[in-house]
């Protein structure tokens, strides 16, 4: 079994920051893409940032220039750095894996719980 537990969410005012976590664990042979979502009340679920095995990024128009996606592949996290924060990243966040368990030839993809972020003054 793999899981993905993300932290790092909560209040903050508008043109702050926070820095969102998502550690993997369990049986886990390959991490090959990672990702971050988001999901807005009452809005679909929307990909803000993704990060491949190697480091190469891509973001959503609406996060360019204020977040920061990274990983560690050593602790099999990724981080998500926000900046400048609007109203408008109200939101929960999932992060979001492909992982090759061990002792399988197939890639198996991933959810974390979520993580509420709220930008408010």
């Amino acid at each position: 079994q793999v899981q993905l537990v993300e932290s790092g969410g909560g209040l903050v005012q508008p043109g702050g920051s926070l820095r969102l976590s998502c550690a993997a664990s369990g049986s886990i042979f390959r991490i090959y893409g990672m990702y971050w979502y988001r999901q807005a009340p009452g809005k679909q679920r929307n990909l803000v940032a993704s990060i491949g095995s190697g480091g190469s990024t891509n973001y959503a128009d609406s996060v360019k220039g204020r977040f920061t996606i990274s990983r560690d592949n050593a602790k099999n996290t990724m981080y998500l750095q926000m900046n400048s924060l609007k109203p408008e990243d109200t939101a929960v966040y999932y992060c979001n894996s492909a992982v090759q368990p061990v002792g399988t030839v197939t890639i198996q993809n991933y959810w974390g719980q979520g993580t509420q972020v709220t930008v408010s003054s």
